[in-house]
């Protein structure tokens, strides 16, 4: 069915209008973003050539003209060589190109592949040649929003940023249609594929190891496109709003519960510290006095409190010797 780009176009502006106006939020990123790829780094060149060209060509046509038919020569000679070396000059200044260090010209000639050239000055002729410049830094795509039912059936929305590098520019002009879009689906359906495999917490807990499985994935293919996949990274997991309250409160729970282990822990050391401090203080006659000595000096240390001792020490230690006494006869 034949359809109108601009009708197209507008449908989509119209959409997007609509939806601001109701107050929607749009997606901030539907598919992979193209960039340009070309910088025009030969267009002051070609003027020059032109200029050049142009100038000489005229000149040249006057002197012939001059030299065969003296001025009235020249008076016809001139203008039919301002404008044959016009042609020529624009026609032989197309013909350089420029292709900076980054870049590779893949030259097509007569529709056959005819080489691979730059990065500086090439000469690509007009009508016969045809260039496709292509960027071989390491590029950058976006993987949309991906709506994925994980292995426990949980819905999440992943997306991610690819970085990829052109490796053979020959393979990725003429054994893909558009490299770049190639690239991005490819990850997409990897990026499903993956996850939907896994469990939300194995996805969760190993992101690090999803990454490296989806960029060995994509790259077993891609490289057959002539690209090379640098890495793939994960950038946001959405969840449901549900599922993040619950896994809130499971984590409050387990927060709680090491909290209260530890301090029933810290209970059972402190009832074993008690016991071996009671060993000890009984073990040794004068260290039961100390004890209470440096409780009276620590509740005495203040001029309003007042410290009475209604049984004396003595007295309590003469009652542990008598009651030892009794136990022994």
């Amino acid at each position: 069915m034949p359809f109108n780009v601009n009708q197209v176009r507008a449908a989509i502006e119209q959409a997007q209008d609509n939806a601001l106006a109701q107050g929607q939020a749009l997606p901030s990123r539907q598919f992979a973003r193209p960039s340009v790829e070309h910088v025009s780094l030969g267009r002051g060149l070609r003027v020059v050539i032109l200029l050049v060209l142009w100038g000489a060509g005229s000149i040249l046509a006057a002197l012939l003209g001059l030299g065969a038919g003296g001025i009235p020569g020249a008076g016809v000679a001139f203008p039919l060589g301002i404008v044959v070396s016009f042609f020529v000059a624009l026609y032989l200044s197309h013909v350089v190109r420029v292709a900076a260090q980054w870049e590779r010209g893949v030259v097509l000639r007569l529709g056959k592949y005819h080489g691979l050239k730059g990065p500086g000055v090439i000469l690509v002729f007009p009508v016969m040649d045809m260039v496709r410049f292509v960027d071989t830094r390491l590029l950058t795509l976006d993987i949309p929003h991906q709506q994925v039912i994980t292995r426990d059936n949980v819905p999440v929305r992943v997306d991610g940023v690819i970085f990829f590098q052109v490796r053979d520019p020959e393979r990725a002009v003429i054994t893909v249609q558009d490299y770049r879009f190639a690239v991005a689906q490819y990850a997409q359906a990897s990026l499903r594929d993956v996850i939907g495999s896994m469990t939300l917490d194995e996805l969760l807990s190993e992101r690090d190891q999803i990454q490296s499985k989806i960029a060995s994935v994509v790259e077993s293919r891609a490289s057959t496109w002539g690209t090379h996949i640098d890495s793939i990274r994960l950038l946001d997991i959405d969840m449901p709003e549900d599922l993040k309250r619950m896994m809130s409160r499971q984590a409050s729970a387990e927060r709680e519960k090491r909290a209260t282990i530890t301090k029933a822990e810290g209970d059972r050391d402190a009832a074993l510290n008690l016991a071996a401090a009671a060993a000890t203080m009984s073990a040794s006659p004068g260290a039961m006095q100390l004890r209470t000595l440096q409780t009276l000096d620590g509740l005495g240390s203040s001029p309003s409190n007042t410290v009475v001792i209604a049984v004396p020490v003595e007295v309590l230690e003469l009652a542990k010797a008598i009651a030892k006494a009794r136990a022994g006869s």
